[in-house]
């Protein structure tokens, strides 16, 4: 909708300003561009700010990995979704039920059924993730 790439490009613009300008940019920063990203089903753009965030050091926690998951489902990106979710196992960020719910989502509209079940299966037998 127009609202919601009005305030993305908003908050698109705020961000390379405050790059520009030399600001330090941290984990909200980020998180808060990352999930107007995946409101706005924009996957390029939220790996795009990941990337950055890596190449800044910023370290991404579960909020920013399981926007950026949601938006990975939400542009039918179900590979680049389970990537991410790799990477969080690799770096030992915990998930939480969003996480869970974004990457079994994208699972199954990408017709992963196996991969959506054992994701599933997996988040309940997590004893950190309830549904």
């Amino acid at each position: 909708s127009l609202a919601k790439n009005c305030s993305l490009g908003m908050t698109l613009h705020a961000l390379s300003w405050h790059e520009m300008h030399k600001y330090e940019l941290n984990q909200y920063h980020y998180a808060v561009v990352v999930d107007a990203c995946a409101k706005a089903s924009m996957w390029k753009q939220s790996l795009q700010l990941c990337a950055m965030m890596v190449q800044s050091s910023v370290e991404m926690d579960t909020i920013i990995f399981s926007a950026a998951i949601s938006s990975c489902e939400k542009g039918g990106q179900w590979m680049k979704a389970l990537q991410l979710f790799s990477v969080m196992a690799q770096r030992k960020v915990e998930c939480n039920i969003v996480t869970y719910s974004a990457v079994v989502s994208a699972c199954e509209k990408g017709s992963q059924w196996e991969k959506a079940l054992h994701l599933f299966s997996e988040m309940l037998g997590s004893k950190k993730v309830e549904p």
